[in-house]
């Protein structure tokens, strides 16, 4: 697809994607969950979705994954963290998507969520990524997920900040190698700009 082509969806579908950024906006509040100690969770959710409407063009290859692709920006950690199940899930997203869709919506966002452990690596171990791996459109959603993480790591100069940035660094190679696949399906790709801006802000 297109950017112009990208762009165009995302301009026709703009009341929908507004009333999905807000239900999850109200979704991540209604539990009391911030990001860092001050922001909103929200916060991180319209980074996600911005960095996904940036680089959306050049994964996606049909209008009717547009809905989808970026619900699963605005409800990746509904399961992880605001307590909603993968029939919550796609229950919400019918409300803006047929069948099909929804259930799209909601496989990107269960692949995001984190398995069962006691530590982050158990957490996000090779079970976790291979299912990514294996879902449409999860490795890039992925990849926004964490481009968002590390641009505000990299914003304010904080002992939590600058402690995920390390964090983050010394993931990057295992993360990048975990969502990355040999698929020729651009729905599995993850676009090489966005995979260079994020190198860059580890640098």
């Amino acid at each position: 697809m297109t950017r112009t082509q990208f762009e165009s969806c995302l301009d026709s579908h703009a009341e929908a994607l507004e009333q999905i950024r807000l239900s999850a906006h109200k979704l991540h509040d209604s539990v009391g969950q911030t990001y860092g100690d001050k922001l909103p969770y929200g916060f991180h959710l319209d980074m996600v979705v911005d960095e996904m409407k940036r680089y959306g063009h050049e994964v996606v290859t049909s209008e009717q994954d547009v809905l989808p692709l970026l619900f699963s920006g605005y409800y990746h950690d509904s399961i992880e963290d605001a307590r909603q199940t993968y029939n919550d899930v796609k229950r919400t997203a019918r409300q803006w998507m047929n069948d099909e869709q929804a259930v799209m919506a909601a496989e990107i966002v269960y692949a995001l969520t984190n398995d069962k452990g006691r530590s982050r690596e158990e957490r996000a171990g090779e079970h976790y990524y291979e299912g990514i791996r294996a879902t449409p459109y999860a490795p890039f959603a992925k990849l926004c997920d964490r481009l968002a993480n590390v641009t505000h790591s990299c914003m304010a100069q904080d002992r939590l900040n600058e402690r995920m940035k390390n964090t983050y660094g010394k993931e990057m190679q295992h993360f990048l190698n975990g969502i990355r696949t040999t698929s020729n399906d651009p729905r599995f790709g993850l676009p090489e700009d966005a995979v260079r801006q994020l190198l860059q802000l580890i640098v």
